[in-house]
């Protein structure tokens, strides 16, 4: 089966911890080893930056997509940047996987529109808006005072603009204020590229019934994170489950149907134990969900049509 991950952490995790290992191999969740026996067809890699932690937070972005295109083109043998759906095709029909460029925290395009530019010309092609902090776009889904506050006028335009570029807009993360604005604008499809269901489990980072409505509505995906907190249904659980995976695919499928539903799994940006060790592990969630009757092509759609369809509606 092919897979289609919206979400890792992993560029972040290699310039962090150095004796890590490379995209090759590591000791992480994420490698081109481990892509390749899970069946990736392409995995979206996030250059994640905590605007907290930098003075700049558009140069630390940058120095980010440099370590990204020095560990792709490092292992171009097996690994190619894609920037839509006929380049991603072109990568597999060479036998490579496809690598997605994305970033989160909106905060590195500084409220300027020239950098959503720069970027663009660079690669990127997803944007999560936000991340835990209040950034020129809008506000995150951390505090609940942020939650009924939307997007700034440069985010409102800023939706209009990555339209017109052919770029996904990703909410997770973002208030519902902001979710609600989003949909009103956008005239593409947009993802919560690693977001599960609020009503399984009332997280603020989750999406309610109603959110998943219309994300469906617009013809948007969203992509089944695996870590516990968005996950766990009795709230004891320590570990990621595959049985909580399956149980919030289920609930989704029942709100905004099969053709919502993906995969963003945070692999390496989860910091406790999941059931699914890595990515090499993905068939142990393709199992349960045979288990639980889910079609041959539902299982498809979740694990990539689903997402291959917004690639295609929104990327040029």
């Amino acid at each position: 089966m092919k897979i289609i991950d919206l979400h890792c952490d992993t560029i972040d995790l290699l310039e962090r911890e150095k004796s890590g290992g490379d995209l090759f191999k590591n000791s992480f969740s994420v490698d081109i080893q481990k892509l390749s026996q899970g069946g990736s067809l392409a995995q979206f890699f996030a250059l994640f930056i905590n605007k907290n932690e930098h003075k700049d937070v558009k140069e630390k972005c940058i120095s980010l997509m440099k370590r990204f295109y020095f560990e792709i083109d490092s292992y171009k043998d097996y690994i190619a940047l894609s920037r839509n759906l006929e380049e991603m095709y072109r990568n597999k029909d060479e036998g490579k996987i496809s690598a997605f460029l994305t970033i989160e925290e909106g905060a590195v395009l500084e409220g300027k529109m020239d950098n959503l530019y720069y970027f663009f010309e660079n690669g990127v092609r997803l944007i999560t808006l936000t991340w835990n902090h209040p950034n020129e776009i809008g506000f995150p889904s951390v505090k609940d005072e942020y939650m009924v506050k939307g997007l700034t006028s440069f985010g409102r335009d800023l939706i209009g603009e990555m339209n017109r570029l052919g770029m996904i807009v990703d909410v997770s993360h973002l208030s519902d204020k902001g979710f609600y604005d989003v949909a009103e604008i956008s005239k593409a499809p947009f993802v919560a590229s690693h977001s599960n269901s609020r009503e399984l489990t009332p997280h603020k980072r989750n999406l309610t019934n109603e959110m998943i409505k219309i994300l469906s509505e617009k013809g948007g995906v969203m992509g089944i994170n695996f870590y516990n907190k968005f996950l766990e249904t009795s709230g004891d659980s320590y570990m990621a489950k595959v049985e909580d995976m399956v149980r919030h695919i289920k609930h989704i499928r029942n709100i905004g149907g099969i053709d919502c539903i993906a995969l963003g799994t945070d692999f390496d940006g989860i910091g406790t134990p999941v059931e699914i060790e890595d990515f090499s592990q993905m068939d142990k969630l393709i199992f349960a969900l045979e288990k639980e009757r889910f079609s041959y092509g539902e299982i498809e759609k979740i694990c990539y049509k689903n997402a291959e369809r917004v690639i295609k509606d929104t990327l040029k």
